[in-house]
């Protein structure tokens, strides 16, 4: 089953804590890459984030955007450092009584120290949180792959739909080949007789000029070769497997056997259909870069 590399995909998955929210967008590559922006304090979880896509995406620049939203401050108390704000207190007095100061050290001087007052949110660690940020991307990747196959599916029906019209017009090719050598040896017998005005014609002569015609012009072996890559290719379209980079190579070998072909042509008509037969390939081939 063919698949695209571009999609998008999208997960999210809501606990006590917050709220995880993951994108995923891929576009065309040769190889598998995948890019991890997300929050800083759950950059230790990246490469795990990058492994269970690699899992499932194999091919493409993949871009992975993780957003985290904590649950809301106010739905927990602030908690106090008793134990500091002790300190601070003993201390405040202390410098007080060194100064000669009369009076309490006021409450709101302690309370306004660094790190007496703590909001009552989680601490953020990586056990905490990583099966919630990892279902959000399984989500995220799941969507995607669905979106990725829909589109393998309709590239799928279009290069069948191309292959099937490619190979219409090489067999016409074969049929035409034949008969470009008998029109060869009609023409060069006519002008032949022209030239000689009556006298006799060498006719093993002839014959020796039409077969180093139709050797120099037989496409035999790349007809040959041509069937058996529209054999592999209508096959690697049904493979389970990603066989994007085959596609890519067949569609290489295609058009090697066709430049041939149009190379050793010296009709018209041949050399027509082959230049029909390069455009549409040349479709196909931006079709299957296209592919996983």
């Amino acid at each position: 089953m063919l698949k695209s590399m571009t999609g998008y995909g999208k997960g999210e998955t809501t606990a006590e804590q917050g709220t995880f929210t993951v994108e995923i967008r891929s576009v065309n590559h040769r190889y598998g890459e995948v890019s991890v922006r997300m929050p800083r304090g759950f950059m230790a979880l990246e490469n795990e984030v990058k492994r269970a896509v690699s899992a499932q995406l194999k091919r493409g620049k993949i871009d992975v955007s993780v957003q985290w939203e904590e649950a809301l401050a106010g739905e927990s108390l602030p908690r106090i450092d008793t134990a500091l704000a002790r300190a601070y207190f003993t201390t405040f007095n202390h410098l007080a009584g060194e100064l000669g100061l009369l009076g309490q050290v006021p409450l709101s001087l302690v309370i306004a120290q660094k790190g007496v007052l703590r909001e009552g949110s989680t601490t953020l660690t990586e056990d905490d949180y990583r099966d919630q940020l990892l279902s959000a991307v399984q989500t995220a990747v799941t969507a995607m792959d669905a979106m990725r196959t829909r589109e393998g599916e309709a590239l799928a029906a279009d290069l069948a739909a191309r292959r099937a019209q490619v190979a219409e017009w090489t067999a016409l090719i074969r049929g035409r080949t034949p008969a470009v050598v008998i029109e060869y040896r009609q023409k060069l017998k006519a002008r032949l007789e022209q030239l000689l005005e009556g006298t006799e014609m060498d006719e093993a002569r002839l014959a020796q000029e039409v077969a180093l015609m139709a050797d120099r012009c037989d496409v035999t072996e790349e007809l040959v070769r041509l069937a058996s890559h529209f054999t592999q290719f209508d096959e690697a379209l049904r493979l389970p497997e990603p066989v994007g980079r085959k596609l890519d190579f067949l569609m290489q070998e295609m058009n090697r056997e066709v430049n041939t072909i149009g190379s050793k042509s010296s009709d018209a008509e041949i050399t027509s259909l082959v230049i029909r037969i390069k455009a549409e390939m040349e479709k196909m081939r931006e079709q299957v870069q296209n592919i996983e």
